[in-house]
């Protein structure tokens, strides 16, 4: 069967559901494009700045996309076969993540581009807010752990392909390390020099190609260098990227988030188009080269446990992510220039992700069952699989799988430094700190943290080390997933307060219900047992399952919160929180 019978319906449906679902989101949520938004009221040109549509779209499609999409579709549908993990990605975007991300996008900028958790504060309690904040920061750690390490994977060692050629870790680096030099000079472009962005766009992206090929003829190989292991060199590189979060976390937008973002969203654009163009045009598909050969349903239950829950924890971005609601809340929302951006942005960026996740997970379907290649790390599965979808349409295959590791990279750097960003917020919220000091205790303990268990040792049962990537992946997904559900369970608040009506249920409230019982049930999994021994309850040296008690006690307590909150509210709706348009009832 070829690809294309699954790729071109899946595309369609997404298609579709924008059309549809996402105009009756619209009108649900009252889109006013006339409405004054923060972004223009609250205008700064630090955090709150209004910017072009087409700008922003790929810089918040490239902050939420990142690793995500491609990391978890592929470890799904190793595990458990691409079926399972294609009808999530597919059902999950539409109904629940495209929802999550849209609706924390307007309730955001409904409350004056104020974070979700401050939505919470609004419609719950100052205890909710103080739980979720922590919560959030807790999430935040597990994501930069994770994204750090398998990051730091791509640059080191040799991927050597079946024509024979190599492709560098070294040679990644520095392609990458050439790459973050071109968006703060395309910021300064366009903001000193006021070069158009098409002109901008047209100059830049070219050299961002020029990076890739350059990078794997001037690698810079650290492991080399320092006389030392390829795991040392992981380790160090890991070090580095976190002290760059640090750096990057405090230099203006315009300097460094948008452009990166802008060239980011392009580069997913790319990839994207190269691999349906491959499909499409490649004829060598027919023959069985890029066929679907992998199993469509492999097994039950893993060592990782059970198709359900841990299906909708393994793959978060693409169907739906907590995360995404600390990006449409903490950055998007003080940039969208009109209310009615926000059902591209916020719902259509979402349904452009969970593309990027088929893509993604195509790069599995293509194997045939027992390859060895299906045991490599999820971020060389996708650049084999994209270099083999690249190579149809004339790009040499060292080159495809060069872009595709690069662009993974450079997705990731969109998520490091804003979540990074992000909790540095939380913290100088919860301390009440301002100012530089405020400023750099936030981000110093925001990267500080995840450096701590970067560099702790990572064991199995059998004492033999594990990628710290691998350890907090399922962590990562299952607190991240436990976000979303707590992020649609403030938006379900807020809007029944303000509107009671009976959609708010069915709309907001039963994904809610759906990610809250996964997740807790995948994080219990995974958390408690590391609390029994053969003698009964025991204290685990092991900082994460304490992570994951915790992060479970909040969950709880915020549902009760969130009860109290809605049977204590007996007035009438407050229209007033919802804006309607010009002309529409209240």
């Amino acid at each position: 069967m070829s690809l294309l019978v699954i790729l071109l319906p899946s595309a369609l449906l997404l298609t579709v559901a924008y059309r549809v679902y996402g105009g009756l989101l619209g009108r649900l949520f009252r889109l006013d494009g006339a409405a004054t938004t923060p972004a223009v009221a609250l205008r700064d040109d630090v955090d709150y700045e209004p910017i072009a549509p087409s700008l922003l779209l790929g810089q918040h499609f490239s902050a939420i996309a990142a690793a995500g999409p491609i990391v978890g579709p592929i470890l799904a549908g190793v595990a458990f076969g691409w079926a399972p993990a294609l009808a999530w990605i597919l059902l999950g975007s539409i109904f629940i993540g495209g929802v999550h991300d849209f609706a924390a996008l307007v309730a955001s900028v409904r409350h004056k581009a104020r974070s979700i958790a401050e939505v919470v504060r609004d419609h719950m309690s100052r205890r909710s807010y103080v739980l979720f904040l922590s919560f959030v920061w807790i999430a935040l750690v597990y994501i930069i752990v994770a994204f750090t390490d398998i990051t730091a994977s791509s640059f080191v060692g040799r991927q050597v392909l079946e024509s024979g050629e190599t492709v560098s870790g070294g040679g990644i680096a520095s392609s990458s390390l050439m790459y973050l030099v071109l968006p703060m000079v395309m910021g300064v472009c366009l903001r000193r020099m006021k070069m158009p962005l098409w002109l901008a766009t047209a100059l830049f992206l070219p050299l961002v190609g020029v990076a890739i090929w350059g990078g794997q003829r001037v690698p810079f190989d650290l492991a080399a260098v320092l006389g030392t292991t390829d795991a040392n060199a992981q380790k160090l590189w890991g070090v580095l990227l976190l002290a760059y979060c640090l750096v990057a976390a405090m230099v203006p937008m315009w300097l460094l988030l948008q452009p990166r973002g802008h060239l980011g969203g392009c580069f997913l654009y790319v990839a994207l188009a190269g691999a349906a163009l491959g499909l499409v045009l490649g004829d060598r598909l027919v023959a069985g080269d890029a066929a679907v050969r992998y199993p469509a349903f492999t097994q039950w239950t893993t060592k990782a446990g059970s198709v359900v829950p841990m299906l909708f924890i393994t793959i978060a971005c693409g169907a739906c992510s907590g995360f995404h609601s600390l990006i449409a809340s903490g950055t998007t929302s003080k940039q969208l220039r009109r209310e009615t951006d926000a059902r591209p942005i916020g719902y259509g960026t979402m349904l452009l992700e969970a593309m990027v996740a088929i893509v993604s997970l195509a790069c599995v379907m293509i194997l045939p069952a027992g390859d060895a290649r299906a045991a490599q790390p999820p971020n060389f599965i996708y650049a084999l699989g994209m270099g083999r979808f690249l190579e149809i349409v004339g790009v040499p295959t060292a080159l495809g799988v060069s872009f595709a590791l690069m662009a993974f990279t450079t997705f990731v750097y969109d998520t490091l430094d804003v979540c990074t960003r992000l909790g540095r917020y939380i913290i100088q919220e919860l301390t009440g700190l301002s100012g530089r000091a405020g400023a750099w205790l936030g981000t110093g303990l925001t990267a500080g943290v995840p450096l701590f268990f970067l560099l702790r040792p990572q064991l199995d049962a059998a004492g033999n080390p594990v990628p710290a990537w691998k350890t907090f992946w399922s962590l990562f997904g299952a607190s991240n997933q436990l976000l979303a559900a707590l992020t649609l369970l403030g938006i379900t608040v807020w809007l029944w307060r303000t509107r009671r009506e009976a959609w708010v249920w069915l709309v907001t409230g039963v994904p809610t219900l759906f990610m809250y019982v996964m997740s807790t049930w995948a994080l219990a999994t995974m958390t408690l047992p590391k609390f029994r021994g053969p003698e009964g309850l025991v204290a685990p040296a092991d900082p994460v399952p304490w992570a994951g008690l915790v992060l479970l006690v909040l969950a709880g307590v915020m549902l009760v919160e969130a009860v109290l909150a809605i049977a204590g509210d007996r007035g009438g709706p407050r229209p007033s929180l919802v804006r309607a348009p010009a002309g529409a009832p209240a």
